[in-house]
This record gives structure tokens, sequence and C-alpha cells, in this order.
């Protein structure tokens, strides 16, 4: 479940060791305490719950999703509940759409979570896309913070964009596939380098974050 410190540190260490700037932002920030989320069923639901909201937000909404199931934060107890249902515990309508899609395509096997960590990474990004209401973003994240991938980069996250912005001295923040090729050189270690790019987003002197 996600990347461990010793992974972290080793990894930040061999990139600093040819990149002055992995370097720089180490002795600005330190390193990054890892991300574990369990690799299942409640870390999508959770990842759907804090879309497009602050962090402060999707806790709250979060919690009232976890008083209404109980400790059955499970695709059962999901597809059990009406739309009307997940509205009433907190989630936004499309929101509680996407809730029971995705418990019903774990609950069907079209998403079988156990089988998407046997997946090269683009090919379960596409595996987790297929869920109405989870995207790129979305199955980046899981794969980081959940199954510990180390080279995934969540190229869509505004926080990881305006650092490396910032880091690198650029005019605009990289976005999207643009963004891919810009960190090749961090390549097999961009998951440490983007639990880093957070770090630094969140340092005093480049402002606040609303990260997952």
């Amino acid at each position: 479940m996600g990347l461990s410190s010793a992974h972290i540190k080793e990894a930040l260490d061999g990139l600093a060791a040819r990149d002055a700037l992995i370097g720089q932002a180490l002795d600005t920030v330190g390193y990054p305490e890892p991300r574990h989320r369990p690799a299942e069923f409640s870390t999508l639901l959770q990842i759907i719950t804090a879309q497009q909201i602050s962090t402060q937000s999707a806790a709250a909404v979060w919690l009232r999703l976890q008083a209404f199931l109980g400790d059955e934060l499970s695709a059962e107890a999901v597809s059990a509940c009406t739309e009307e249902d997940l509205f009433g515990a907190g989630l936004s309508a499309r929101k509680a759409s996407y809730a029971r899609d995705l418990a019903q395509k774990c609950l069907s096997g079209e998403l079988d979570l156990e089988a998407v960590s046997g997946l090269p990474d683009e090919a379960a990004i596409s595996a987790i896309c297929a869920v109405r209401g989870l995207g790129r973003w979305s199955a980046e994240i899981y794969l980081l913070f959940a199954e510990g991938r180390p080279d995934v980069w969540p190229a869509d996250d505004l926080a990881v964009q305006v650092a490396f912005q910032r880091l690198h001295g650029l005019d605009a923040r990289p976005k999207g596939k643009a963004f891919y090729p810009l960190t090749e050189k961090w390549s097999p270690q961009r998951g440490a380098c983007a639990l880093l790019m957070w770090k630094l987003y969140g340092a005093p002197t480049l402002g606040a974050t609303n990260t997952p």
C-alpha cells in the first residue's frame, strides 16, 4: 500500500545525485511522508467523494458517508443504497450515481481490483477509467497511494503542476500529455517525485495545497 519511506528516500537520493533541482527541493522541504491507502473499493469511493471540493469539505462528506454506511464501506453496501440514499448521506447527485456505478462494476467483476494490480500502468489506468466518474487523475492517485506503483505521475494534478513549474522556473504550468515528457528524466521513480512536488507546493514559500 503506497510507497514506503525507505523507497521514497532511496529514490529521491538517487535522483538528487544527478538532478540538482531534486537536491534543492529536498534541502528546502525534506523527504515527503508516505501516503498509504488500502487497495480496495473504499479507496476509489473516497477518491470520488473528494473530487472538485476542498479537502475540508471532502473530509466532512466522507464522515457523513461513513456514519450512514457504518463499517460497511463496501461495494455491496453501496449497491444496496439508492442514489437518493447516498445523496442524503452527503454525496452530490452526480457522485451518488458514480458511487453506484463503481459498486456495480466491482460486484459484476467488470472492475476487478485484484486483477488490476497485476496489469501494467496504462492498462490499469484504462480499467479504472471504465467506471463513470473516475478519470486518469483518479486512477493515477489510486495506483500511487493504494498500490505504490513507483513510476506513476499525476500530470493533471494542479499542485504537482504548480510545484514543478516553480521548481523549474517555467513561464506556465505544464499540463496533461505535454507534462509527461518533461518528467522522463525522473523515470522510473516519478511516484516519489510526485510526493515531493506535493510537499513543495505545501511549503510556506510556495502556498497551500488541497491534495487527496
